[in-house]
């Protein structure tokens, strides 16, 4: 099954993708809720209004998670890439609802960064709540998977040791633009992030060093994860901080990732409106 997030005149609503049509999921306000309040059984062949999904305006796939997860170092060729070696235990940092923007949404750009990278990313969906999950009840509560690019300032992610406010930059953060239930994923299926139609990063999503369930396992021994919660399992190689001269999004510039068995996310960076923008520079915003 394949599942979305539509905005419409009343509202956003979640909705089934049946080939090119979206067929809204009426009494569900997004992909998250229907997971929390809903069964994916019963609405298989629910009827609705009827969209097409090339123009429908769809929002971020998940609107209100609970907890947004990220990993970082998590392929092995990023790793390497990045002169360090395969960790033991992933590294994980957070993200807020405010970050996300939806599959064709455009990129804040704001004046305060200049090193404005992309990290394609395979994102699991939570379905159910667990805490302590073995294998089994790991996988069982992968409701699905999409897409992140998790847009990173790298100016401020290095400022300290904590890449956290390099990461969660608000309307920074792409996700969608469906939700595939886990039979729908190829398990050799092809990550490819592009900018301005320019080959970026390529790589297998089975070239994880942790794989959606052993990440599921890991961060449930922390805190519970519940229906709507997402985990990004990090980035392929290829990004632009690691290329030597580095390179980095501009505005004007369109970003794009794919993923075979879910589609892709296509987003326009533009400059942000900032009052007084004018006046700020990176050097003497935010110290």
């Amino acid at each position: 099954m394949r599942l979305t997030t539509l905005r419409t005149a009343s509202g956003t609503v979640a909705a089934r993708v049946d080939g090119d049509k979206a067929v809204e999921l009426t009494g569900y306000t997004d992909v998250a809720d229907l997971l929390r309040r809903g069964d994916l059984a019963a609405v298989a062949q629910a009827a609705g209004t009827e969209h097409d999904l090339t123009t429908a305006d769809l929002a971020p796939v998940v609107t209100t998670p609970g907890k947004i997860v990220c990993v970082g170092l998590n392929y092995r060729n990023h790793i390497l890439e990045m002169g360090r070696e395969l960790p033991e235990h992933p590294t994980l940092f957070t993200k807020f609802p405010e970050a996300l923007i939806g599959p064709r949404d455009e990129i804040q750009v704001p004046p305060e960064s200049d090193k404005i990278d992309w990290e394609g990313e395979l994102a699991v969906v939570v379905g159910r709540s667990v805490r302590r999950a073995d294998a089994e009840q790991a996988e069982a509560a992968i409701a699905g998977y999409t897409i992140m690019n998790d847009i990173t300032m790298r100016d401020y992610q290095y400022r300290s040791p904590q890449w956290f406010q390099g990461k969660a930059w608000e309307s920074s953060t792409p996700l969608g633009p469906v939700l595939v239930t886990p039979d729908e994923l190829p398990a050799d299926a092809e990550l490819v992030t592009r900018l301005d139609g320019e080959e970026m990063q390529r790589a297998r999503i089975d070239d994880l060093v942790f794989d959606a369930v052993a990440l599921v396992r890991y961060i449930s021994t922390i805190f519970t994860l519940n229906p709507g919660d997402v985990i990004a399992t990090g980035t392929p190689g290829g990004v632009g901080h690691a290329r030597k001269p580095g390179r980095y999004i501009s505005a004007g510039q369109t970003v794009s990732v794919a993923i075979d068995g879910i589609g892709d996310v296509v987003n326009v960076a533009v400059a942000e409106k900032v009052a007084g923008a004018a006046e700020q520079t990176p050097a003497t915003v935010g110290v």
